[in-house]
């Protein structure tokens, strides 16, 4: 028969002791099943948050690319903003201007002069503006075979905006036209011309 020594000893430890080791036993538990649980929530929150940050980053770089933007010419705006052009043109194949600003919407006026002395059958030369998106060199091909329209041909008269009259030495057309707000490509279409008489009139 154990001692009542023995026996107070052991109450001892069952009512102080052993609720002291339970509890912390207890909190050691919950720090095992608490903290991994807290840990995997925030590592989702953080993939999730990621996720989101590389769809932003993506539907901004997407946005230029979607956009319409006009093309920016160089030294535009160094250029006088006038509807009334004055253009010339020589027997180096060669315009004496390449670039014009406009106000879209109102009418232009622009005078064009061949200032050289070669024949026009060798040497002619005019202003053709062309829509928007218009490909020269397939333009420029087509126009080298229509000499019986001064080098305008008909077949592409859908890109063409308004052109001069093909010009011998000393002569001078005044044509009248009106631009949207974009950027436009002008040449001279005769025969090899369109490669280096060529410019751009922006409207704005």
């Amino acid at each position: 028969m154990p001692s009542l020594k023995n026996y107070y000893a052991k109450e001892t430890i069952k009512s102080n002791i052993l609720p002291i080791f339970s509890k912390k036993y207890n909190n050691i538990m919950k720090k095992l099943f608490v903290l991994p649980a807290i840990a995997l929530a925030i590592s989702f929150a953080s993939c999730g948050g990621n996720s989101t940050t590389k769809e932003n980053s993506a539907t901004t770089e997407q946005t230029p690319a979607d956009a319409t933007v006009a093309e920016t010419i160089p030294g535009i705006e160094n250029v006088e903003l006038s509807n009334t052009l004055a253009l010339e043109g020589n027997d180096a194949m060669k315009f004496d201007k390449n670039l014009f600003r406009v106000k879209a919407g109102e009418p232009v006026e622009l005078t064009f002069k061949n200032v050289g002395s070669m024949p026009k059958e060798s040497m002619g030369h005019n202003v053709v503006i062309l829509k928007p998106g218009t490909d020269l060199a397939t333009f420029g091909g087509e126009a080298a075979g229509a000499k019986a329209d001064e080098y305008v041909p008909k077949s592409a008269l859908s890109s063409v905006i308004a052109h001069t009259k093909l010009l011998g030495p000393g002569e001078t057309d005044k044509i009248t036209f009106t631009l949207e707000k974009g950027n436009y490509d002008f040449i001279c279409s005769f025969p090899g011309h369109y490669g280096v008489m060529q410019g751009k009139i922006v409207a704005e």
